[in-house]
């Protein structure tokens, strides 16, 4: 049989192939975080005819003469370009901007996905849409993510708390006054809060004793009508402080040092307040939001917000040697290499984008175009079969 009939086989078995990976490229033009695949061809054995000949004294040399047997598909490779984000507003969209993948348990396998479409599911358990839990690190009692401990599933449930901590310092701010009257009276409160969380409004009353040569201010802690203790605070000439007596308290159980170092004494400013306390208390979790480097904060109904967990980022020496095994996830391969994860944004990994998605990579222009071609180059495979099976007729006629 002539060799051209095979090699038409080869052409139509390649293009076809291109074909069906055209086709699953469009056909995912608006999946989730799906990459494009490339297909690549490359010539098969070729017959030797005439061996190369080595240049001689009296006769130069000769090429090679040698006829191909076809073309194979050489791989298909996969685009890992990133594609245009879509906001969505969903808190529990997200996007990787850059490289990097997040990384899943599914069956007790891990894997790796680019789609960022996560729900909560019964229990409270970050997943995918397919069930596959994603991973990565919980916050402690304290809000710190240890990005560097082992990766768990990631869970958020609305049953998450934060507990109460009672306060033990309570800071005061601002300026009194030099120039007011003797005798003025400033009174300031804040919440501060039992080792319970249970919230008492803790009052101190600033009263001034002489203005000159420096401004000197009687202090008195009350909670409600019980004086907790007095004290007394005076600047120099020039309103920078000068010494503080203020005695230390205790609220509700729980004692409080009041830290007064931040007052100055400048004239005509009232602007003394109570800025902060460090207790707080209890909360349950209502909502959260993530930070570019996957920090999940969340919000609490005490109003405050803390890190309840941080999204796992893996990445991969090469990329393209991850294997695709459905529902737009990936494994690890023996040519991917290992894979390092760690927080978004470090180490090379893209950053993460919450309440969008990243969208399909696929060029439909691109693969349109590849359609053409794959269909011209599958006709033209036919015609190759179909021009040797003529010059075949031509031999069986010549027994006629």
């Amino acid at each position: 049989m002539l060799r051209s009939l095979f090699s038409g086989i080869s052409s139509l078995r390649s293009h076809q192939t291109m074909l069906d990976v055209t086709g699953n490229n469009i056909a995912n033009a608006n999946t989730t975080g799906f990459k494009a695949s490339q297909t690549r061809f490359e010539d098969t054995l070729s017959q030797m005819l005439n061996a190369p000949g080595a240049p001689q004294a009296d006769n130069g040399g000769t090429n090679p003469a040698q006829v191909g047997l076809g073309v194979r598909v050489a791989g298909i490779s996969t685009n890992f370009t990133p594609g245009a984000a879509q906001q969505t507003g969903r808190s529990l969209d997200m996007m990787l901007n850059g490289d990097g993948f997040f990384v899943v348990s599914s069956g007790g396998e891990q894997l790796y996905t680019r789609a960022g479409a996560f729900t909560l599911d019964g229990l409270g358990r970050l997943v995918t849409s397919s069930g596959a839990q994603v991973m990565g690190w919980a916050a402690d009692a304290d809000g710190v993510v240890n990005a560097n401990g082992p990766l768990s599933n990631l869970s958020l449930p609305v049953s998450t708390t934060m507990g109460a901590r009672a306060t033990s310092t309570v800071t005061f701010t601002g300026n009194l006054p030099s120039d007011a009257e003797v005798g003025t009276s400033l009174l300031r409160s804040i919440d501060v809060h039992a080792a319970d969380g249970a919230a008492t409004s803790l009052d101190v009353r600033y009263t001034l004793r002489a203005s000159t040569p420096g401004a000197t201010w009687d202090v008195q802690v009350m909670d409600g009508d019980t004086e907790l203790g007095t004290g007394s605070i005076a600047f120099d000439a020039r309103g920078g402080l000068q010494d503080v007596t203020v005695p230390r308290v205790t609220v509700a159980g729980a004692p409080m040092d009041l830290d007064m170092s931040g007052l100055t004494g400048f004239a005509s400013l009232t602007t003394v307040e109570a800025a902060s306390q460090d207790g707080q208390g209890a909360g349950v979790l209502q909502s959260f939001s993530m930070n570019a480097d996957g920090t999940l904060m969340g919000s609490f109904s005490n109003g405050l917000k803390r890190a309840v967990g941080m999204v796992a980022v893996g990445s991969f020496a090469n990329a393209e040697g991850l294997e695709k095994v459905g529902g737009s996830m990936l494994r690890a391969s023996v040519n991917s290499g290992d894979v390092a994860v760690g927080a978004a944004g470090d180490g090379g990994r893209g950053t993460l984008t919450g309440g969008a998605l990243e969208m399909s990579n696929v060029d439909l222009s691109q693969e349109f175009t590849n359609l053409i071609i794959a269909q011209r180059g599958f006709q033209a495979g036919s015609r190759i079969i179909t021009t040797s099976d003529e010059l075949l007729q031509e031999l069986v006629n010549l027994k006629r």
